[in-house]
């Protein structure tokens, strides 16, 4: 496999690993105002992080390779405003943005990744862009998992190792190897 395409079927992966930990978070919020809540007033809710990563994924990825990524259409400033949109629309609208998404990862090839793209004026390569956009996607998702872990707070089920439970996890993985190797 030739280093391009590994890259590709990685960045893809990573994106859904990131994907599965927010939607994960998402199923663990019962009612729309866990969407809404914001610790104060200069923090965002859920919400609109969901919103943002939306509207960036629409607007990024619709016409990647052809096209400046800021799309005149996009209302980003609108995206940071809180609405009262219940959960079903939230992850309708978080929906279309990652079908735009992977839609367009999937249809990128190997010889895609040193053409020059364009976001906001400036040119990348499509690696690049690529890189830029998984920071960019971590940062909002940890976010997200920050705040459902703080609203939950007692409640919340671990989407990970839980804390104090490393040792556990270490021994029955390793156990676990063992036996497979037999």
């Amino acid at each position: 496999m030739s280093f391009e395409k590994h890259f590709l079927e990685n960045t893809i992966g990573v994106f859904n690993n990131y994907r599965a930990l927010a939607e994960k978070s998402f199923a663990q919020l019962n009612h729309n105002k866990e969407y809404h809540y914001a610790p104060d007033l200069e923090s965002n809710s859920i919400a609109i992080i969901m919103k943002h990563m939306a509207g960036n994924m629409i607007s990024r990825w619709t016409d990647f390779l052809t096209t400046d990524g800021e799309k005149t259409t996009r209302n980003r400033d609108g995206e940071f405003i809180e609405g009262r949109a219940s959960k079903e629309e939230l992850i309708k609208y978080w929906n279309k943005g990652w079908e735009v998404f992977i839609n367009t990862l999937n249809s990128l090839q190997e010889e895609d990744l040193l053409k020059t793209v364009t976001i906001r004026g400036e040119g990348l390569t499509v690696a690049q862009a690529l890189n830029r956009q998984t920071a960019h996607y971590a940062y909002h998702i940890g976010r997200i998992v920050f705040l459902a872990k703080h609203l939950k707070s007692a409640d919340w089920n671990s989407l990970s190792i839980p804390k104090n439970k490393s040792s556990e996890h270490l021994k029955g993985s390793y156990l676990d190897n063992i036996s497979q190797k037999s």
